[in-house]
């Protein structure tokens, strides 16, 4: 089972199949630009979770202040960190992935499995992505929010599972146009 730890996701080259010369290779230099800035964006958001929550810990138990808006910052935070971020982890084959069948199968076979599932997941996140806009759109519309006292609007996470979601199809896309796996 590979875990996402590699050369690549450790701040080495991408891997082979990202497209490098023309159209596609333009296309993924600027997605590679905006998926970075993203997972700057991510690193600063996880971080800020993490301060929001120790804050909470010591107001809440340390210093008898009492808190009602920093577990929702703190998911909202993580929503949108988690879905901006997959694209550059795709980009660096760097989702968890089960490597078995690699190992038993003929490589011919592996590479069609392997196109196959790349294929697959491109389209379930092309679908992921289109539903999350439709839940952004309804929630900016009807101006939704969450019940809770603070009450922040749905549209934030909503609207970071539809950029994120769109950004990984569209890479993954990228991908299987390239059609070669390391």
């Amino acid at each position: 089972m590979a875990h996402g730890i590699d050369a690549a996701s450790a701040g080495g080259p991408p891997p082979a199949d990202i497209p490098r010369h023309g159209l596609l290779g333009t296309l993924q230099t600027g997605l590679t630009g905006l998926n970075n800035v993203m997972a700057v964006a991510s690193a600063l958001a996880i971080g800020a979770a993490g301060l929001i929550l120790t804050w909470e810990v010591i107001g809440r138990y340390f210093l008898a202040i009492a808190s009602d808006w920093q577990d929702e910052l703190s998911a909202m935070l993580l929503i949108g960190a988690t879905f901006a971020s997959a694209a550059w982890t795709q980009a660096r084959r760097g989702h968890v992935a089960i490597d078995a069948l690699a190992q038993i199968l003929p490589p011919a076979i592996d590479r069609v499995r392997r196109r196959l599932a790349d294929l697959c997941a491109c389209v379930f996140c092309a679908y992921f992505a289109f539903k999350s806009f439709q839940m952004f759109w309804e929630a900016w519309d009807e101006g939704q929010t969450t019940p809770s006292s603070w009450g922040s609007p749905l549209w934030i996470p909503y609207g970071c599972m539809a950029i994120g979601m769109a950004l990984l199809a569209l890479q993954q896309a990228l991908q299987f146009a390239k059609g070669r796996r390391p």
